[in-house]
């Protein structure tokens, strides 16, 4: 009978469980569990799906790897994870829920901090070096893999020689506070049009600002 259904639009059931996963999107940030680890600079992956969630009205709930949430976007599925494996093995619960929800990897957006930017600016990319990272090192590592969309945002560098870890575990000062509700809606806006209205255009709009 499908098959019928199927001759008659001149759909295949494969076409349309291609176009069906065309619709499943999968946004993972980055970032440690445990309290002493929120509000940090590391941790800004899991704050802007925490910001995303309050605007769409969803909830995280525990499960394999993570913290999952669901909710629609203009007719697409999101799939929001925050990985549970602490930053170093971020790749295997991200290849996992990607994997099970057969989510095509362009479709794939990793949200993560970056001291090579200054504070608050954003930069998504679709390639590129793990730059030090040790999240970014554990998905490409998953992945066999550079090829996959990065959203960056910048933390800065004010730090002194080898105060790096502490500067990226520590929390934001007051400075970055009065700046840093704008600048997460600013994040938030992009993931949603990189959903929406796909990387180049997100990557024109957004790029810098």
């Amino acid at each position: 009978m499908f098959q019928w259904i199927y001759s008659l639009f001149g759909t295949s059931k494969r076409q349309l469980q291609e176009t069906d996963a065309m619709k499943k999107f999968l946004v993972v940030g980055l970032g440690n569990i445990g309290p002493e680890y929120e509000e940090t600079r590391h941790n800004i992956g899991f704050k802007i799906l925490d910001v995303l969630s309050e605007e769409e009205d969803f909830t995280f709930e525990t499960a394999k790897l993570g913290a999952v949430a669901m909710f629609k976007h203009k007719g697409r599925s999101v799939l929001c994870l925050k990985p549970s494996t602490y930053m170093n093995l971020s790749g295997k619960a991200l290849k996992y829920w990607m994997e099970k929800e057969k989510i095509p990897l362009e479709n794939v957006l990793v949200i993560t901090d970056d001291i090579n930017l200054p504070f608050g600016t954003l930069r998504l990319k679709t390639k590129g070096s793990d730059g030090g990272h040790n999240g970014l090192k554990s998905i490409q590592a998953q992945l066999q893999t550079t090829n996959y969309n990065r959203f960056r945002f910048g933390v800065g560098s004010e730090f002194s020689k080898g105060r790096q870890v502490e500067y990226v575990l520590g929390k934001w000062n007051e400075e970055e506070l009065k700046f840093l509700p704008e600048r997460l809606e600013r994040s938030t806006a992009l993931i949603r049009s990189f959903i929406f209205s796909g990387i180049k255009n997100t990557m024109n709009q957004f790029n810098g600002t």
